[in-house]
């Protein structure tokens, strides 16, 4: 029970690594506030996660105990960030972990040159600059209290290229800059911010993920054979499961991990290793 009276916020929470990690952290002990924006954009080719998954995830979080608080919210939206720190303080009065998890795969599929403003926009906007507006929000109830780990969902695309995924590449490699740099800002005062960078994990329909997927879609994968596709990649000739990234940031978030700042924390199965 390494989280027992801490207080969790986790974006992108309806489904796939967000949903593990809130379940994860609930059996931990944590209390919950589920974030998600529970409601397709009009320029990512594909669903996204709903306010009937949010609920799933939440009643998942329940059942181990844990208080949980659901809000519909668009990390690219300012106010809406500043809503889910007012409204996690009001309901628990404090916020010990931030896991900034929403992120989307795609606008993608193309050559640099082929990108559209709009695409590039929008995915630089929730990759990246949404964790940044969610760092701004929840950050000062941390500071006042000298304690706080923020945990930032990066990729193994934050650290080397893909082809036809520039968008994603940059907003992810943004993503450890942001990291780094916040660490440097908040270590005088006991918060924590480090990254987390799963390779390529498995679509595992206990949580409804479907990253792994999408991907292979933009990649024009077949989708029937995208996980023996990406297999042939992995060193230890296994997909990643949302379980062992949900580990990992257990441990980030938790005081085991109360020296660890800045870093960052890869679960490739040894992908970047070669």
């Amino acid at each position: 029970m390494r989280l027992t009276g801490k207080t969790a916020v986790i974006t992108g929470a309806a489904r796939g690594l967000g949903r593990a990690c809130a379940v994860r952290f609930a059996a931990e002990g944590a209390d919950l506030v589920l974030v998600d924006v529970a409601a397709d954009l009009d320029e990512v080719p594909y669903p996204l996660g709903t306010a009937a998954q949010l609920a799933d995830t939440a009643a998942q979080c329940r059942e181990h105990g844990s208080a949980v608080l659901t809000i519909a919210g668009d990390v690219r939206d300012e106010a809406a960030t500043a809503a889910v720190a007012r409204d996690t303080l009001a309901r628990f009065g404090r916020v010990d972990v931030l896991v900034n998890n929403a992120g989307i795969a795609a606008p993608a599929g193309k050559a640099v040159h082929e990108i559209t403003e709009r695409e590039w926009a929008v995915m630089l906007d929730v990759d990246l600059s949404g964790a940044w507006r969610m760092t701004k929000a929840i950050v000062p109830a941390m500071l006042s209290r000298r304690a706080g780990s923020i945990i930032n969902v990066a990729s193994t695309a934050g650290l080397v290229g893909y082809r036809h995924f520039a968008g994603y590449v940059a907003a992810k490699h943004g993503i450890i800059g942001l990291t780094k740099a916040a660490a440097l800002d908040y270590a005088p005062l006991k918060v924590r911010v480090n990254a987390l960078c799963p390779g390529s994990v498995r679509d595992d329909p206990t949580v409804e993920g479907r990253m792994l997927s999408e991907i292979a879609r933009c990649l024009d994968v077949p989708v029937a054979q995208h996980e023996q596709t990406f297999v042939q990649a992995q060193p230890m000739n296994a997909l990643v499961e949302p379980a062992d990234v949900a580990a990992a940031a257990l441990w980030l978030a938790s005081d085991d991990a109360r020296q660890v700042t800045g870093t960052v924390q890869v679960v490739d199965g040894g992908f970047t290793a070669r």
